[in-house]
């Protein structure tokens, strides 16, 4: 396991954009899958969107595609969540989490994370 720190969170205007940042603390994320999620005041936890570890293969919500991006920096130090044409249904706790890369299995698939970081929050004002 890994620990996780997400930064970046804050509020923005509706059509607004925001950059989130998750970092490991103390080691780098190489070999990792990352993947995002976000959840809503009384809603389930949702994917959002995740990145291999090679960087190589990235997979989006319906929601969010097109909108979002999920990136890795060379270093593998820091993956990163930009999010552009914010909304308000947008606002949310987002987290990222850590699997395994050699795990084949669906991104979308929350039990298959085993780190989680503590989320910051995102609010979009309409």
């Amino acid at each position: 396991q890994v620990q996780l720190v997400e930064s970046g969170g804050g509020l923005v205007q509706a059509g607004g954009s925001l950059r989130l940042s998750c970092a490991a603390s103390g080691r780098i994320l190489s070999g990792y899958d990352i993947g995002w999620f976000r959840q809503a005041p009384g809603k389930e936890r949702e994917f959002v969107g995740a990145i291999s570890w090679t960087g190589g293969s990235t997979s989006y919500a319906d929601t969010v595609e097109g909108r979002f991006t999920v990136s890795r920096d060379n270093a593998a130090t820091t993956v990163y969540l930009e999010m552009s044409s914010l909304r308000s249904e947008d606002t949310a706790v987002y987290s990222c989490a850590a699997r395994p890369g050699d795990y084949s299995g669906s991104f979308r698939r929350q039990e298959s994370y085993d780190s989680w970081g503590q989320g910051t929050q995102v609010t979009v004002s309409s």
